[in-house]
């Protein structure tokens, strides 16, 4: 073995480090949210019929990427391979895109998330979208960025090590709330106050999405596996390792206050709900996890956006200067677009009623073209009768989620994908192609008439921020 050849392979991930990468993806700031998030939407059987949906729903999903990771072998950055691979170059693009994107904005609630935590403490942070918290913000993404360049298996083994670390918080919030669980507040809240049962799980679907973004974390970075098998595995365990808490953390809660106490509480409500519990040091204790959680996962999630972007460039599917690396093997100019686009939106909270709601929702509903087609790819596939299944169950779990988000998210994120279509073009000027094939420009202008459309409803006022 040559030095080269050594050192890449010291530079492979093993199936403990891409678990973590898939964990410390989706244990972030979703899960700190959920007894209020859901509370507002339904009550216990809501919540369990929500989490059978979307547990489902999600592994179907992690399941195709399980299946693509080893049938497909040669295509690497799972989510923007499949699209491309299975319906084009442009839907290939957006996927890309819009996966980027949703990274973006979801690390956007992060420091929203943060800063609200903080601000029950100091109260220029407000509830996350005040100046002092948006410079600060800012402050935060420049400097995760500078640390991130210094090397991507550096910054991933720094993520296995938060992992662990955030999830000690949560198990104990679940093991003392279901302690302290009153059975007639939890009987009480077993029928839900906000109208029938499928509204009420209708609503509840952007939120469980957003928790368990980061499913396809280690297929996103399926090039640094030691072993093929790896990427699949470490998907399926880290997926239901979350399910667990995640669902425990919103049930469990049900039995500790009144559905509509629990709907005030203020976020992060997992620190409301355990300071009712034990008093002011269970949320001062939450909050300290929650800040470790979502710093560890802010980590996770620009890095798999920054790879998106390399390697879609380097697939020539993406402008020729995002391929550009620096010394440790960093992909510097993909991490300098991804904090530039993260600073904008920090910036844009300013002008948003409920900064965090609005960034989870527009980060959930970015990322569900990608995984429909991501799905619809391994539909396309066939394979076996069980692989046909699952992928079918998967395309209809997505399309589901689709209609949940709504006409508003799904304008919002077209007033995203349009302008984004200039890297598109770029990228095909670079290679002396035509901008657009009649089938791509027919896609775009059906695109860019959802942003004009969704622009002119945050003008008239009918779509808000």
């Amino acid at each position: 073995m040559t030095a080269t050849e050594a050192q890449a392979a010291s530079q492979k991930l093993s199936l403990p480090t891409l678990t973590a990468m898939v964990v410390g993806s989706m244990v972030g700031a979703g899960v700190f949210s959920l007894p209020r998030n859901f509370a507002q939407a339904t009550g216990v059987l809501g919540a369990l019929v929500a989490w059978a949906v979307a547990g489902v729903g999600m592994l179907m999903l992690a399941f195709v990427f399980q299946t693509l990771a080893v049938r497909k072998p040669d295509l690497n950055a799972g989510v923007y391979a499949y699209a491309k691979a299975g319906f084009g170059e442009f839907p290939g693009f957006l996927s890309a895109f819009g996966y980027w994107a949703s990274a973006c904005v979801g690390n956007v609630s992060y420091w929203v998330l943060i800063k609200s935590t903080l601000g029950a403490a100091i109260p220029g942070f407000g509830e996350g979208d005040t100046i002092l918290a948006v410079v600060i913000s800012a402050v935060g993404v420049w400097a995760f960025h500078f640390m991130i360049v210094r090397g991507v298996r550096e910054a991933a083994a720094i993520n296995r090590i938060v992992t662990v670390a955030k999830l000690v918080p949560i198990v104990l919030f679940i093991v003392i709330v279901a302690v302290a669980l009153k059975s007639a507040t939890f009987s009480a809240n077993f029928p839900g106050t906000t109208g029938g049962l499928f509204d009420q799980v209708k609503a509840t679907m952007l939120v469980t999405v957003f928790v368990f973004l980061g499913v396809e974390g280690a297929s996103v970075y399926s090039r640094y596996a030691r072993r093929r098998e790896d990427v699949g595995r470490a998907t399926v365990l880290g997926f239901v390792s979350v399910l667990a808490l995640f669902a425990s953390v919103s049930i469990f809660s049900y039995g500790v206050l009144p559905q509509g106490d629990l709907a005030q509480v203020r976020q992060p409500s997992m620190a409301g709900v355990m300071e009712s519990v034990v008093g002011p040091w269970g949320s001062v204790f939450i909050s300290a996890g929650l800040i470790v959680s979502v710093l560890g996962a802010y980590l996770a999630w620009t890095l798999m956006a920054a790879e998106v972007l390399f390697v879609a460039a380097k697939d020539d599917d993406m402008p020729r200067f995002l391929r550009r690396e620096n010394r440790q093997g960093a992909p510097v100019a993909a991490l300098v677009m991804t904090s530039v686009l993260i600073t904008a939106v920090l910036a844009v909270t300013l002008w948003s009623d409920d900064a965090f709601t609005f960034t989870l929702k527009l980060c959930s509903s970015l990322s569900l073209v990608p995984y429909l087609l991501a799905a619809g790819y391994a539909l396309k596939l066939r394979g076996t009768a069980r692989q046909v299944a699952v992928a079918a169950l998967a395309v209809v779990y997505t399309a589901f989620l689709v209609f949940a988000a709504g006409l508003e998210f799904l304008l919002l994120s077209c007033i995203i994908y349009a302008p984004g279509t200039i890297l598109f073009v770029m990228t095909r000027r670079e290679r002396g192609r035509r901008a657009f094939t009649l089938p791509e420009l027919i896609l775009f202008v059906l695109v860019a008439a959802g942003a004009v459309i969704g622009v002119i409803g945050l003008a008239a006022g009918w779509i808000t921020i």
